[in-house]
């Protein structure tokens, strides 16, 4: 297409008729593949003849064909631009990115991004060439763009990946050098000036972020640049043509220099401060950094800041980057005693102003309260706060220099208090007196610990911060819940101060103010974790969560949910009342985090996180009331849309946790309805295309609907569980391309058939391991070896002659019993077994191989009995004693073990720690199995067994519960002998004697062991019965 045509098509692209622009949409597309249409469309962009909006849609149109055409999606696909197009653009592209507005240059640069990435050095040898020769021009803005999107490439890249980058250094830093010294010897530069010193410091940022250039190592150079960026950050930003509004600014030319020179200076001194974390060869270059440039840079810092102490301006990241800086400096002793004459200074008139209330948390607070709380919250925001970094210094400098300051701080904060106290009402320095709430709040872990500061705690806060819970003003009254929630946990002397506190804090959750309600909630939780009389709580729970709900109405806030989780896990089973309208409540509410962040795709992350927590919490819920099954049934309509949508590609955020309570619906309610396993298929379909990570997880739930729902899993052939099972297992296991460690569950699921189906799936065994004996053939990690063989042995239990059969169908036989004999025999240094290391794992052998021994005379060479017996008495043998030492383990560590099986969420001191009385309670041994699996699921992965020296890849899970928990493999052991013995006494009594003495005892001992069991489980029966 000529350009003419091209030109009238992108203009048809931005008509306000819907039809013409779809027609013009429909014909770049037709037309996108033919030759020279990229040399075309650069054409257009840097015609300056031509309209700006067509232009615009033309570079709109160029950057996203580049991106997603320029490398081919899929290894072995065909290019789709041709190597002269190619080679056009790359000619012409890096001197067009100056030519063309601010406008068209944004997408011109990610074009030249994508290029670089995938082109330089091997398909592009003459760039670096182009901006070496060009850096020499008059006009060196393009040769200073493209070098940045260079040594961007390069930034985070280590070794022999960052060896293109010493070249590009070697090649552009001395001119490089040359422009900054003319740059900044400008006497009154023009803003364009900024634009090119801004670049030269980004450039410098990425070739330095990692390592220093062995070029710099030369003291004259490096001198020379830092001679330079001293000069940046000690001149003063031009007055003129500064921006009035605050957000524009901050954003302009001048600052965004300064900023860049901070963020340097402070790399530097994060790399070179501190010569014990250094590698030997970069410890002389430390030295002269610290010796001559650490302290100037120091000085620079502090007079920058003294701008604020008299009113000037500086932006908040910069004050952000120098407190850090500040905050590094105070555990060196060469650099604190350069900070010590002007401490009291910078303390008490330049961070702690910044830590009190000014008057842009004012306007907030009364014009977008949400957006104040969102600020309070954010922990991105935190990264660059001025206001958190002065907190930082302040906890650092009491935490390194204690002894110097805190008692100096403390009384500075007193005095604050005092004034406070003695001022007249409305004439009273709320502002200072909300930093000194904050400095005090901040403190908490160091006054926590520290005499005689610990001991006054109570009456300090009954003094100055209780009383603000009446504040008539609305950020006191926050800060007051804020700082309380802080010392909730603090030993009362008086329990009527702790009593009032809770009751302010839960008064709150009423204020009129937004934020108040919203510290409170945050508050409320560390006086729920504090609470010794839940009594205090309990009376006022239904209040209390009619105003969470109103709350959560209002405000999404992820530490909202955290409170709730914090309720229900305190008081458990009494929130069974309450569960409905809970799960009610945190259904909508998670329904409108989710429409909120579809409605605005580019708002922050808090929605999305108030999100999980709903989910979480949910979770949370549903696991308090574990044991009042009946509850299930209710809340499933509530929650049975959330587990559609969500585990579809939709609810790819949110996955883990709708796994987590589908996990929970499926094992505690009393049936498996209808409704839930319409979900079956959406988790394998999310499985088979972009769940893979997720297959822990999801291996919960599967296991649950196979085993509590294994009648429907068998019979209902629309949809045809089984089929849908076999295949995606077959899928999973047969892709070369998925890591042996993300098909650990395919075996384990296996297994859950096998185990729960005994009888009913002989169609199914041979095609599940032909499977397993395909990936064991070619898998190098142990612990997949190890479930893989499990299979095998599952097999063997649920049909020892059909397993048999079809191994040596297969040709296989030999080969699996010589490798499963190879594997059994296998042992660390200390002893230890390095396969079957879990009770189930010894378990599953043991009952596989001993169904072997029950086959009729004939299916297994002499030989092969005698070394199967063997094993068998070994595996026995290994599984008493590792029973016995878990159960001495668990009688020393008595009840509070329980707390192993707790999910990472659920920690807290609450009424779960009774567990322990009631160990034999099948229902709480549902829970933790449940919280067994889910932790597991969690990312609980195994380690990689490589390293001979870990245990932790084969954690064990005694809550594990499966279709052989009943079956104890000494008595099974012991049955299947005597059956054989009577069978054929001639061959039973050839083995006997085939057995050294060792083996002999060892039969002995079991089959007394067998007899002992025998007795115990009877005995364990009649107490059961007796119980109930």
């Amino acid at each position: 297409m000529d350009l003419p045509n091209l030109t009238l098509i992108l203009r048809g692209a931005l008509s306000p008729n819907p039809k013409e622009r779809l027609a013009a949409e429909e014909s770049l597309n037709q037309f996108q593949y033919t030759p020279q249409h990229l040399v075309r469309l650069l054409q257009i962009i840097v015609d300056v003849n031509c309209d700006l909006a067509v232009r615009q849609v033309a570079s709109i149109h160029f950057k996203n064909f580049i991106a997603k055409n320029w490398l081919p999606q899929e290894p072995g696909n065909q290019q789709k631009i041709s190597v002269a197009d190619k080679t056009m653009v790359r000619q012409n592209l890096p001197a067009f990115v100056a030519q063309v507005p601010p406008l068209l240059r944004v997408q011109l640069g990610e074009c030249m991004k994508t290029i670089v990435h995938a082109d330089y050095p091997e398909q592009w040898p003459t760039l670096l060439p182009w901006v070496k020769h060009n850096l020499q021009a008059q006009q060196v803005y393009g040769p200073l763009y493209v070098l940045r999107i260079l040594s961007r490439k390069y930034e985070f890249k280590t070794d022999e990946e960052r060896i293109p980058v010493h070249l590009i250094i070697e090649e552009t830093f001395p001119a490089l050098l040359s422009i900054f010294t003319r740059l900044v010897q400008f006497v009154n530069p023009p803003l364009e000036v900024a634009d090119l010193l801004k670049l030269i410091c980004k450039i410098f940022w990425s070739s330095i972020y990692l390592e220093i250039p062995k070029q710099l190592f030369d003291p004259n150079i490096f001198n020379a640049w830092m001679l330079l960026f001293l000069n940046i950050l000690e001149r003063p930003v031009p007055l003129e043509g500064q921006p009035t509004d605050p957000e524009q600014r901050k954003s302009w030319g001048w600052w965004k220099v300064k900023k860049w020179a901070v963020h340097i200076m402070n790399r530097l001194y994060t790399r070179f401060g501190d010569l014990k974390l250094l590698k030997p060869e970069n410890k002389a270059f430390a030295q002269m950094f610290q010796k001559h440039y650490a302290g100037k840079i120091l000085e620079c810092h502090l007079k920058l800041l003294n701008v604020i102490r008299q009113g000037g301006y500086l932006p908040e990241r910069v004050i952000n980057l120098i407190l850090q800086y500040l905050s590094s400096s105070i555990s060196k002793n060469s650099m604190y005693q350069l900070l010590q004459p002007q401490l009291d200074v910078l303390l008490f008139e330049i961070i702690f102003p910044l830590m009190c209330f000014n008057d842009t948390d004012d306007k907030l607070w009364h014009e977008d309260p949400h957006e104040y709380i969102r600020k309070g919250y954010d922990i991105i925001e935190d990264l660059y706060s001025p206001r958190t970094a002065a907190m930082d210094f302040v906890s650092e400098l009491v935490r390194k220099r204690g002894k110097d300051n805190l008692e100096k701080f403390l009384l500075f904060i007193v005095q604050v208090f005092q004034r406070y106290n003695e001022a007249a009402e409305g004439y009273k320095p709320y502002r200072q007196k909300d930093g000194a709430l904050l400095a005090v709040g901040a403190l908490c872990d160091k006054l926590k610990q520290t005499e005689p500061y610990r001991s006054d705690l109570e009456r300090m806060l009954v003094q100055h911060v209780f009383p603000e819970f009446r504040s008539p003003v609305g950020h006191l009254r926050a800060k007051a819940a804020w700082v309380a929630g802080q010392y909730a946990n603090i030993n009362f002397s008086d329990e009527n101060n702790f009593r009032n506190a809770l009751h302010s804090v839960v008064s709150g959750l009423r204020d009129p103010e937004l934020p108040v309600r919203v510290d409170s909630v945050f508050a409320l939780r560390s006086f729920v974790e504090a609470c010794k009389d839940l009594n205090e709580i309990r009376q006022i729970l239904p209040q209390l969560l009619d105003e969470f709900f109103k709350l959560m109405n209002e405000v999404e806030n992820e530490d909202l949910v955290f409170t709730l989780e914090t309720i229900v896990d305190k008081f458990g089973e009494e929130m069974a009342p309450y569960a409905l309208g809970l799960c009610q409540n945190l259904a909508a509410a998670f329904w409108k985090c989710m429409q909120s962040a579809e409605a605005d795709e580019d708002a922050d992350e808090s929605g999305a996180l108030a999100a999980v927590g709903c989910l979480r919490a949910i979770s949370t819920i549903l696991e308090s009331v574990s044991r009042l099954p009946d509850l299930f049934p209710q809340v499933e309509p509530i929650l049975l849309p959330i587990m559609k949508r969500m585990l579809t590609t939709d609810g790819q955020d949110v996955f883990e946790e709708v796994l987590e309570i589908v996990s929970y619906m499926t094992f505690f309610s009393p049936t498996i309805s209808l409704e839930m396993w319409s979900l079956w298929p959406l988790m394998m379909e999310a499985l088979h295309d972009w769940a893979i990570d997720f297959f822990e997880n999801i291996l919960v739930p599967l296991d649950n609907f196979i085993s509590r729902g294994t009648g429907h899993f068998l019979a209902c052939k629309d949809p045809d569980y089984q089929q849908s099972l076999w295949m995606t297992i077959s899928s999973v296991m047969s892709n070369k391309n998925i890591d042996d460690q993300d098909i650990e569950p395919a075996p384990k699921l296996i297994e859950v058939v096998f185990q729960n189906c005994k009888g009913q799936v002989d169609q199914w065994v041979e095609p599940y391991l032909r499977i397993t004996i395909e990936r064991l053939q070619r898998t190098h990690r142990a612990y997949l070896k190890c479930l893989l063989m499990e299979v095998v042995a599952n097999a063997l239990y649920y049909n020892a002659a059909l397993t048999l059969g079809i191994l040596h169908k297969l040709g296989v036989a030999m080969e699996v019993f010589s490798l499963w004999f190879q594997m059994l025999q296998q042992v660390k240094k200390s002893g230890a077994p390095v396969n079957f290391k879990r009770e189930h794992d010894k378990k599953v052998c043991c009952l596989g191989l001993t169904s072997l021994l029950a086959l009729p005379p004939g299916h297994l060479p002499d030989e092969s009995i005698g070394r199967i017996f063997r094993a068998t008495l070994d595996l026995l043998v290994a599984y008493k004693d590792q029973v016995a030492a878990a159960s001495k383990e668990d009688e020393e560590d008595g009840d509070d073990d329980m707390d192993g099986f707790r999910t990472e969420d659920d920690e807290d001191d609450g009424s779960d720690g009774e567990m322990g009385d009631d160990a034999e309670d099948g229902d709480v041994a549902d829970s933790l199995r449940l919280q067994k699996l889910v932790s597991q699921a969690k990312g609980a992965r195994p380690l990689d067994d490589d390293d001979d020296d870990s245990d932790d890849d084969f954690s064990d899970d005694e809550e594990f519960q499966s279709p052989i928990d009943d079956i104890d493999p000494f008595i099974f052991f012991a049955d299947t002998v005597k059956a054989f013995s009577a069978s054929d006494p001639v061959k039973f009594q050839s083995l006997m004697q085939s057995l050294d003495f060792q083996y002999q005892a060892r039969a002995s001992g079991i089959a007394q062991h067998a007899e002992q069991r025998r007795v115990e489980i009877e005995k364990e029966k009649l107490e059961k019965a007796n119980g109930s």
